[in-house]
């Protein structure tokens, strides 16, 4: 069944708020452990089926604070976890007066392993509204998130309208330790990420109906482009045989961008950079990338090399080769603001380049499609041209 948007209905009647000291908040920190949980794994390629999803976290929505709650003292503050969340809360209200967004990680921050500072916790103390992933991407967050619905601070899940329609995918390669676990990449499928514009627009038109209007009109005019990115994507990644589609990459990030585009994945770690890595599981990666004749290996950009080259280690000592992709792939962190990949369809459009471009210099055939002119960003020229040999080298 092809994954199409599905109109996502949102009600949140208005209640009152009622906000606590940031003390409360504060000796949260304490009570932020991070744990790891290690094992070996059988790497596993999948094609990831985005129409089967598994039900594991069970998303809550709470009321929406009353407008003029919100804008009680003339600001409407935003505090906005990951990059993905920031980008997309400034592009909604861009033009709009008295928003104040704060965003807490930055490019090249690792999410599933944040913990949130002092500072962050009284920015979202001091917030009319958090904006956070969700499907457990900010794990270290829950007790604060806790504590601030109890306060009545309005706790946005992105994630929440893409499980509600239906396209979350259940665990990679989930053993019975991580039965039920939904995958928290969905952003890597651009429909998915419609979903959760249309929705988040909706959600600040109710907060705040004088602007309505122009939240309307961003998502409008923004799913648009998302529509064109997407076929430009699959024109370019689909141009790979489809024996030859497989994504070796640090962590099991890519589900959603393998199922938008006909790709198999196969990632060291789990769908957490919390899973420690063994030397089976390398051992077993580099067996696989032998035996289904693998040519390029991924590098994430907000996780150590280390598992990648530990790899292509293993692969050379058995006497194979590898190359590793010609740049770092974004995940789970876009890349710095006011670069191409510091904008949302920047990064995905990036990772296309970048996949494609090392699949060239790896000998496969591979189609880049020419970039789309109604698409407001463009990629820079040193994006476009890449030296097979110096990147070898």
């Amino acid at each position: 069944m092809p994954h199409a948007p599905a109109q996502h209905t949102s009600t949140r009647p208005p209640r009152s708020r009622v906000r606590q000291t940031p003390t409360v908040l504060l000796i949260l920190l304490a009570a932020l452990l991070t744990t790891a949980c290690g094992r070996d794994r059988e790497p596993v390629a999948t094609e990831a089926a985005a129409e089967s999803p598994a039900a594991a976290e069970q998303q809550t929505q709470p009321d929406a604070p009353s407008p003029t709650g919100v804008r009680a003292d003339g600001t409407f503050r935003i505090v906005a976890t990951t990059t993905q969340a920031s980008d997309l809360s400034r592009i909604l209200t861009d033009g709009v007066a008295n928003i104040e967004i704060t965003p807490l990680m930055g490019a090249g921050v690792d999410p599933h392993l944040y913990q949130p500072t002092e500072s962050d916790i009284r920015a979202m103390n001091a917030a009319d509204m958090v904006v956070y992933s969700g499907l457990h991407l900010e794990g270290q967050f829950d007790a604060v998130f806790a504590a601030l619905r109890e306060q009545g601070t309005l706790i946005y899940t992105l994630s929440k309208p893409v499980k509600d329609a239906g396209f979350v995918i259940g665990g990679f390669g989930a053993d019975e330790t991580q039965s039920g676990t939904d995958d928290p990449h969905f952003w890597f499928d651009p429909r998915n990420w419609e979903l959760t514009v249309a929705d988040l627009a909706q959600t600040l038109a109710e907060l705040d109906p004088d602007n309505a209007a122009a939240y309307t009109a961003h998502a409008d005019a923004y799913n648009a482009q998302l529509r064109t990115l997407f076929t430009w994507a699959s024109d370019g990644m689909r141009s790979v045989p489809e024996a030859q589609r497989y994504l070796v990459t640090s962590h099991d990030a890519f589900q959603y961008f393998g199922a938008a585009f006909g790709w198999r994945m196969a990632g060291i770690q789990g769908i957490s950079t919390e899973d420690e890595t063994g030397v089976g599981d390398i051992q077993r990666t580099a067996q696989f990338v032998v035996e289904q004749n693998i040519p390029v290996l991924f590098v994430e950009s907000s996780i150590s090399p280390d598992t990648i080259e530990a790899v292509q280690a293993a692969i050379e000592a058995a006497g194979g080769s590898v190359r590793v992709g010609v740049r770092e792939l974004y995940s789970d962190a876009m890349g710095m603001p006011g670069t191409f990949a510091g904008a949302y369809i920047g990064m995905i459009a990036e990772n296309v380049y970048t996949i494609l471009q090392s699949y060239r210099c790896a000998g496969a055939p591979a189609t880049i499609p020419d970039w789309p002119d109604s698409i407001d960003i463009s990629p820079p020229q040193e994006l476009l041209t890449v030296d097979c040999e110096a990147e070898k080298s």
